[in-house]
This record gives C-alpha cells, sequence and structure tokens, in this order.
C-alpha cells in the first residue's frame, strides 16, 4: 500500500474544503453498539450532549475559525452509509459473532443523517451542542471532537512550510516509534487503538494504527475506529461509554431508582450482547459506589474497564471485589484505557501480569503525541482535554462523578446531590492533561 505524503498533504490545502470527517464510519465502535440499544429500547429518550474544553487555558475560539468550523460540521451532516459500508457491518463478524446488528436497525441507519447543531461563542471557548433524539445526537459525538482537534492542529501549522512540516512529522514518526518498540518488548502484551476522539489528524491516526500493526504485530488487537477497521482489516473494538448511565440516571424518577441505575444499564446491555462485549465500565458516579452495590451476577461478566482511577489503584479493587464474589482474577479481563502513556501502560502491564488477563486502549498519547515536535516552539500543538458529554436526557440535568473529580461535569447542585447517593469515598483528584 502506498503511504500518504502527510506533510505534503497537510501543506497541499489548495481546495476550498478538505473535509475532516468522511465517512460516518469514522466513529468509535461503541457508538454503534449503544446507538442499537438506543434505537431498540429508548427510542423515544431525548438527549443533549455539550462540549466541554477542560484545558481552559486553551481558548478554542481564538485559535479555531468559527466559519471553518461551521463549514466542517456542516459537511458532516451531509454523510450518509454507503452501500460498501453497510455491506461491511452486516456482512462482518464482531467480537465473534456474526451478523450482531440487527437487520432492521441496519435498514434505519441507512437513512441515517447527523442532525442539527448550535455553535456560538463566549469568552474565547466555543459553545456548542446537539440537542434532539438520542438515537441521533449520540452520533455527534466522536466527529464533532474529531473536528475540532484537527481543526486545531490545522491552525497550529498553517505557517508551517513544506520542510518544517516534513520535520514535523519526522520527529513525531520517530517519537511513536521508539514507543512501539519499548511495547514490543513486552510479551503477551495486548494493545489497541482507542485515539479517534482526540487525534491530532485522520491520517495521522491512519498512519498510527499502520505502523502498531506493522511494529507490534499480533500484539496489536484492533482499532475503536470503524472506518480504520474496515479498512486496514482489524477488528473493530469497543463496548459501552458513561454516556448510558448517565442519561438512566438522569432518567430516575427516585434516589433509588438513582442508585441502582448503573446496573439497570448492564441489564438491557445484557439483553443485546454477550460474551467478551460484557465489559463493565464501572466510574461513572465512582468505582467504590459501584463496587459497594453491584449485585452478584455482574461478577460473572467478562471482565471491568477502569478508566478514570490511577491504573494500578482502580484495577487492585476490580480484583479485590472479584475475589471476595468468588471469582478467579485469572480468569477475568482488564482493559486500561484513561490517559495512557507507554510508561503507564508498562507499570501496568508488569503489576498485573499473571494475575489476571489485561488490555490497553491507547488514545490521546498514541493518536496526538507532537509533544516537542515543531521546529519551533509552539503549545499549539500539544494535546488538549476535550471531550462532548451528555448535558440533558428529556430535559433533566445528566452527571458524571467520576472517580477523578476533576472529571466531573454536570450541574453543581446535582453533583452534590449525586454524592449525598453515592458517596465520594475512593475519589482522589488528579491533573487531567488529555
Amino acid at each position: 500500500m502506498a503511504k500518504t505524503d502527510i506533510a505534503r498533504r497537510v501543506y497541499n490545502h489548495t481546495w476550498k474544503l478538505d473535509p475532516i470527517v468522511r465517512s460516518l464510519l469514522d466513529t468509535d465502535f461503541y457508538k454503534l453498539l449503544m446507538l442499537q440499544m438506543i434505537w431498540g429500547m429508548y427510542p423515544k429518550v431525548d438527549a443533549t450532549f455539550t462540549l466541554i474544553n477542560r484545558t481552559t487555558s486553551v481558548r478554542l475560539a481564538d485559535e479555531i475559525d468559527e466559519g471553518e468550523l461551521r463549514e466542517q460540521l456542516d459537511h458532516a451532516r451531509t454523510l450518509r452509509f454507503s452501500k460498501k459500508e453497510m455491506i461491511w457491518l452486516g456482512g462482518n463478524t464482531f467480537y465473534g459473532r456474526k451478523q450482531i446488528f440487527e437487520p432492521e436497525f441496519l435498514a434505519w441507519l441507512e437513512d441515517f443523517r447527523l442532525p442539527e447543531y448550535e455553535l456560538s461563542r463566549r469568552d474565547g471557548q466555543f459553545e456548542l451542542s446537539f440537542a434532539g433524539p438520542w438515537m441521533y445526537t449520540t452520533l455527534w459525538e466522536i466527529p464533532a471532537l474529531a473536528i475540532i482537534n484537527e481543526l486545531r492542529s490545522r491552525a497550529a501549522m498553517r505557517s508551517f512550510g513544506p520542510f518544517a512540516l516534513d520535520v514535523l512529522y519526522a520527529r513525531a514518526k520517530a517519537k511513536m516509534w521508539a514507543k512501539t518498540e519499548r511495547l514490543k518488548a513486552l510479551p503477551g502484551i495486548r494493545i489497541s487503538d482507542f485515539g479517534t476522539r482526540r487525534r491530532h489528524s485522520f491520517l495521522w491516526q491512519r498512519w498510527c494504527v499502520e505502523a502498531l500493526k506493522e511494529g507490534i504485530g499480533d500484539a496489536f488487537t484492533g482499532t475503536s475506529n470503524v472506518l480504520l477497521a474496515m479498512d486496514n482489516d482489524l477488528e473493530a473494538l469497543g463496548t459501552n461509554a458513561h454516556e448510558l448511565p448517565m442519561v438512566f440516571a438522569a432518567l430516575a424518577s427516585s434516589e433509588d431508582e438513582l442508585r441502582q441505575s448503573p446496573y439497570k444499564v448492564l441489564q438491557d446491555w445484557q439483553r443485546y450482547y454477550g460474551g467478551n462485549l460484557l465489559i463493565v465500565l464501572p466510574d461513572t458516579f465512582g468505582t467504590a459506589a459501584f463496587l459497594r452495590d453491584a449485585p452478584d451476577w455482574i461478577a460473572d461478566w467478562t471482565g471491568f474497564r477502569p478508566d478514570s482511577a490511577p491504573p494500578i489503584e482502580g484495577g487492585e479493587k476490580v480484583l479485590s471485589w472479584w475475589r471476595e464474589k468468588g471469582r478467579d482474577p485469572k480468569q477475568k479481563l482488564l482493559i486500561f484505557s484513561d490517559g495512557l502513556e507507554v510508561e503507564t501502560i508498562e507499570e501496568t502491564y508488569k503489576h498485573f501480569r499473571g494475575k489476571v488477563r489485561m488490555s490497553f486502549g491507547w488514545g490521546t498519547n498514541l493518536t496526538n503525541d507532537f509533544e516537542g515536535c515543531a521546529p519551533t516552539e509552539t503549545k499549539s500543538l500539544d494535546a488538549i482535554s476535550l471531550v462532548c458529554k451528555v448535558s440533558e436526557a428529556n430535559g433533566r440535568p445528566a452527571v458524571k462523578l467520576s472517580d477523578n473529580p476533576a472529571k466531573a461535569t454536570g450541574d453543581e447542585k446535582e453533583i452534590k446531590r449525586y454524592l449525598r447517593i453515592f458517596g465520594e469515598k475512593g475519589r482522589v483528584e488528579q491533573l487531567v492533561k488529555v
């Protein structure tokens, strides 16, 4: 396969619009799995997603042209799933299962289009939101984040000439390949690409995926990006995300329903999916609270994805809980995915090796690590912590507590109410870099 000259491509932006998102499959696989459940069970629920820039020191609206952002968002709204893409979704095997997507769901998906958006500026930041039926707004999250991150990269590189760009990408490639060589030295390591949301660009994510495929061989288990999985004959990976319990909790009509909402999500998930898709994401309202009240049947699930606690600390809590439930952790799976850098992966791998099966979903620090690579000093290529979270469900405020208070989202009064119900045990504030 001929390799794209990324530096030359970045420099040659001579056409009117160079689309960042060119396919609705340019999203994370968990989005499609969740979408099918939402379509099948909650078609009448409305949900609003809102952009949140946790790196408040970066004034996005000063770095990115609003007109360019609107052009990219508008272009994304013109996209439809192609015939080739629909055939692949309908006929491919995912997680060892054929026809994981129902024919009726795929028929509905053929006519899918992203809904309208609302965009404004305030105090140097964009206020971007997507309101409407949940089964439409949910698919905005990933392309919106990818668009904003790539527009920021493009703006930072606009003054670079072709040789400066060549140096930039040569340094970034060497940096990434050095990480690959370190990971290759860890026997039995399992690495996947989780870097779509905050990538430097689509072309760069594709390069990273292809480099991992060659560099670590069978240790590279696949990618969360559905388009890249299809194009590179890789496994599409991902299960579920925080938005499910956030919406279920917002819809709860009593404190008891609110307390039980994380488990109601898993019951509904199990009705749709089984096997290796039975992965628990426990930290939406705090891992300690989740494990404290979790019913015994959850211990029979394949594994956990501790997402916002320090990986060793969070993983050990899950191992202790499995042992309390009479389960052998060596038969279980831990998926680590929060802000991973190669040093964190190495440390976590060495700590848990032989104790539990494990896998690493490598995100922002795989697909957007350009720190120190630019020929001239700039911070505009450094990754930031940008998210797009559910803010309302059926007009009611949605909340995420997280194991890290710095990652909490939602109305302050609602956050306090949730903390009263779920408790603050195990929540430790840490700096959120990406």
